[in-house]
């Protein structure tokens, strides 16, 4: 009888060593796993395959630190671009709180427009001609100072129509932790995006951990002036140079100087980036585009999206190039961090 108790007892606790054994193997499992917000799949696979590999040393693929550059699109592939690019809608903004002060302004047909939610006036034209007066109503004639100030304090207030969350919370968090994930393998990241260079350097190092020096995007001539207070730049809305499609390209080499290995976009307009990345480079390189497939949880679109963000080209081109595509809906555990 003590016999068998004695084994009974024996027997549970080799049971309970082996379930403790498998919680704390899956809980190592866990906490060893970069991109926990990624379903187990190909495009996980691809992104942690590819860091493994350009990572280890005394390897054919292995690729030097300092060789290590990885460019992010922003708009729609860090954050949201539906309804709108969150430029435009702080330009809206703004536009409007000005109009509301200034009879001079409220009387421009361009903000009349605006107001009445004419976005066939406003977007007519081969460039946006009327939005364009917009974005300089808002943007030019500042000094760099004053609109970093403007934005941040749109920041603070400002929310997404849909998901009423500040934009700056707006971030994709699977795309956070393949930043993080990049950075801790000795990555140097980049932003570079069609968005104002402007724009997102007030922000990118609190939101991304992305420094302003390292983003690349569309920029307008400023202007040096020594004034009482002192030298500011003021901006301007001349010479604008537009870092999308080609551009994207021309900025890398013209802001980083070094080709990329790996490029992660999600539209048309990172197609060339994407080719001037992954095409012929000496260096194993990597290619990603994020598909907007969850009209649930963000948004669906590729051919007629609500604003920016048309994936044609792009996403025809992605197996014969071997770029690795992204399903939001499939490929992603959650959207957005909780609040």
């Amino acid at each position: 009888m003590i016999r068998h108790f004695s084994w009974g007892r024996q027997y549970l606790w080799v049971q309970f060593a082996a379930l403790l054994l498998v919680l704390l193997t899956a809980g190592h499992a866990r906490a060893d796993d970069p991109l926990p917000s990624w379903n187990e799949g190909a495009a996980k696979s691809a992104i942690i395959g590819y860091v493994t590999k350009v990572t280890r040393q005394g390897t054919p693929d292995f690729v030097p630190e300092g060789e290590r550059v990885a460019v992010f699109d922003n708009d729609g592939t860090l954050w949201p671009e539906n309804p709108m690019p969150f430029q435009m809608a702080y330009a809206i903004d703004v536009a409007k709180q000005l109009a509301a002060t200034d009879p001079k302004i409220a009387a421009n047909p361009m903000v009349k427009a605006l107001i009445a939610d004419d976005w066939a006036t406003l977007m007519a034209a081969p460039h946006h001609q009327g939005f364009l007066e917009i974005v300089a109503l808002t943007h030019a004639g500042t000094t760099v100072d004053e609109f970093r100030q403007s934005v941040e304090a749109w920041m603070k207030t400002a929310t997404h129509p849909r998901f009423k969350r500040r934009y700056d919370q707006l971030t994709y968090q699977p795309m956070q932790e393949v930043l993080a994930y990049f950075r801790a393998n000795g990555f140097k990241t980049f932003i570079v995006s069609g968005g104002g260079a402007d724009f997102m350097r007030v922000w990118s190092e609190r939101v991304y951990g992305i420094p302003p020096a390292q983003v690349v995007g569309s920029t307008t001539r400023v202007v040096y002036e020594l004034r009482d207070s002192g030298p500011v730049l003021v901006k301007t809305m001349d010479n604008l140079v537009v870092d999308d499609k080609a551009g994207k390209p021309a900025g890398i080499h013209a802001y980083i100087g070094q080709r990329p290995i790996a490029v992660f976009g999600n539209s048309d307009g990172d197609k060339e980036m994407l080719e001037y990345g992954t095409i012929a480079n000496p260096l194993p390189s990597l290619g990603v585009i994020v598909h907007h497939t969850d009209a649930e949880r963000e948004y669906q679109y590729d051919v007629n999206p609500k604003s920016s963000g048309t994936l044609v080209e792009a996403l025809k081109e992605a197996p014969q190039r071997g770029w690795t595509v992204v399903s939001m809906k499939d490929d992603w555990k959650t959207i957005f961090a909780p609040e």
